[in-house]
């Protein structure tokens, strides 16, 4: 199986320097991230739990905007590709597949100012 899932870009502040700049957001099975294409801060989140049991995702407000997202990828469970629903926050990175519902919980682990993408 391949580790890309998600790889999408969502334009808004960025919440280090300011600019209205790309943010781009990355998820796969291991990690999940959100970097500004001009400054390069980049937020870190880990899995905590993947589940099919309960309909809708966890969307805890934090300290910046909830992103609404919608990004077509894979699905890890199912294998259809279609539209997943992503919801971002400061503490967490939810990605719900629509077809299955199941879904990626992660978490925010740490944060750093540097280029180090994942390819």
């Amino acid at each position: 199986m391949q580790d890309r899932f998600i790889f999408t870009k969502y334009r808004t502040n960025c919440y280090h320097c300011g600019k209205d700049a790309d943010q781009v957001i990355k998820a796969v099975p291991y990690q999940a991230q959100v970097q500004c294409g001009n400054c390069g801060a980049t937020r870190i989140f880990i899995p905590r739990n993947e589940d099919v049991s309960k309909p809708g995702s966890f969307t805890r407000i934090g300290c910046y905007d909830l992103w609404s997202l919608v990004s077509d990828a894979e699905c890890r469970h199912c294998h259809v590709t279609g539209p997943h629903d992503m919801a971002i926050g400061c503490n967490h990175f939810t990605v719900r597949c629509r077809n299955c519902g199941f879904t990626h919980f992660y978490k925010f682990d740490l944060e750093y100012v540097a280029q180090c993408p994942i390819e």
